[in-house]
């Protein structure tokens, strides 16, 4: 183990354990104005920003990204505008700190209550999407917590600008320095030390695939909200409306392929494949799409790839869609409770029974009827941001606004009570 490298880390635990306990107590009013300062040199920064990012695209590049990792790697004038919108909305909702969950008076005369506070020090771990940045910073600024944040190596040049411009202007605001502070690293030993840094973050959310899963899982000692996988399902029912079908499935799969709210299977009922298919696999062809297919698939579309088991477990990120036949609704929901990812799933029927037993049955973060898994968003949930979306069931599930970022602590007033 590099032991430069585990200092370093150490010292920005140190510094971040240190900048949370000021944060904790930090006036609505200072955490604000930080907000809005730091969307405001987001975009006076933005030639900057766009520079460093030319650098990691090109990089990516020639290490062979993906095009649809370099699609989540890039940055352009509309994403700026978004990150500091993003910024200014968080700003505007209210403060969580502080909120009196409930209050009762016992029968000994002690009123007993629950109120919110900050986690403390949140560290994450986040591939490809520099917006990350920003948005986690401030989350974790409005709920009270300072945050270490450690991108991957493609995104470190845009990461180091975004990083340094919102924590500069934080400071200058009145926050701790240390508050916001990046793992200036490329080297992949950065995020094992965060994994076992208990002395000093109280919580670590990683935000990638099944690799940075798989890692946390055998390495981490800190406790960890698992977040961001998404093998995203939408299944058209025989009493689903096929006009209206269509355009979900494409706006799913299509709008952005890249990001975890994404449909990779497409599930058909049986009586209406054949009336379906045809034109859905049509239209999704033209639009880029590989479609890998089962059997009964390519019976009715011969142009496609021939589906593998390992397709159904499948996270593309890219311009590919599995597609399989099922007999019922309940083969549908036993297909996506076993190789859903807990994340988003969506169904397209009009008979309201139908829904109503896949809405309940169906083991997902979010869960939708005639509508878009694209919409599973903290912006777009109103949230401002999210620090990413939980896949798990504690504490939090779904995208993580300002409540997921806070714990509770009991106040008990008492007037010389002895027990």
């Amino acid at each position: 183990m590099d032991n430069q490298l585990r200092k370093t880390l150490l010292d920005q635990g140190r510094q971040a354990k240190k900048a949370s306990r000021q944060l904790a107590v930090a006036p609505t009013t200072v955490k604000d104005q930080a907000l809005l300062d730091m969307a405001d040199a987001l975009e006076a920064g933005s030639r900057e920003i766009f520079a460093a990012n030319r650098l990691d695209l090109e990089q990516g590049e020639k290490q062979g990204l993906t095009a649809a990792l370099l699609e989540r790697l890039m940055l352009d004038e509309k994403r700026i505008k978004d990150m500091a919108q993003g910024l200014r909305e968080i700003a505007a909702l209210p403060d969580p700190i502080g909120e009196v969950l409930g209050i009762s008076k016992r029968p000994n005369g002690l009123d007993v209550g629950r109120v919110r506070t900050p986690i403390g020090v949140i560290g994450i771990i986040y591939e490809s999407r520099p917006n990350v940045t920003a948005d986690a910073a401030a989350l974790c600024v409005k709920a009270g917590n300072s945050i270490l944040l450690r991108g991957g190596e493609e995104a470190l040049n845009s990461n180091r600008v975004i990083a340094r411009i919102i924590a500069d202007a934080a400071v200058r605001a009145g926050l701790p320095d240390g508050a916001i502070q990046l793992v200036d690293s490329e080297d992949r030993e950065a995020a094992v030390i965060m994994m076992k840094m208990n002395d000093y973050l109280d919580v670590l959310i990683p935000r990638g695939g099944k690799g940075l899963k798989k890692a946390v899982l055998e390495n981490a000692s800190v406790p960890v909200i698992m977040t961001g996988m998404g093998n995203c399902h939408v299944y058209v029912d025989q009493y689903a409306d096929l006009d209206k079908a269509l355009p979900i499935i494409l706006n799913a799969k299509v709008q952005r392929p890249s990001v975890c709210n994404a449909a990779e299977t497409l599930l058909v009922h049986e009586q209406v494949a054949d009336e379906f298919l045809p034109k859905a696999i049509a239209e999704l062809q033209q639009a880029g799409v590989e479609i890998h297919g089962c059997q009964r698939t390519q019976q009715i579309v011969a142009d496609i790839v021939a589906a593998q088991e390992a397709d159904w477990d499948e996270e593309y990120l890219d311009l590919i869609l599995a597609v399989k036949i099922v007999d019922s609704l309940e083969e549908a929901i036993d297909h996506i409770n076993t190789h859903g990812t807990g994340h988003s799933e969506a169904i397209i029927s009009e008979n309201y029974s139908q829904v109503r037993h896949f809405l309940a049955s169906v083991d997902a973060a979010a869960v939708y009827a005639n509508a878009s898994t694209r919409f599973t968003d903290g912006n777009v949930f109103g949230f401002g941001a999210e620090i990413g979306i939980s896949t798990q069931k504690l504490h939090a599930r779904g995208p993580m606004g300002l409540p997921e970022l806070t714990t509770t602590k009991f106040i008990i007033y008492g007037d010389g009570h002895i027990r």
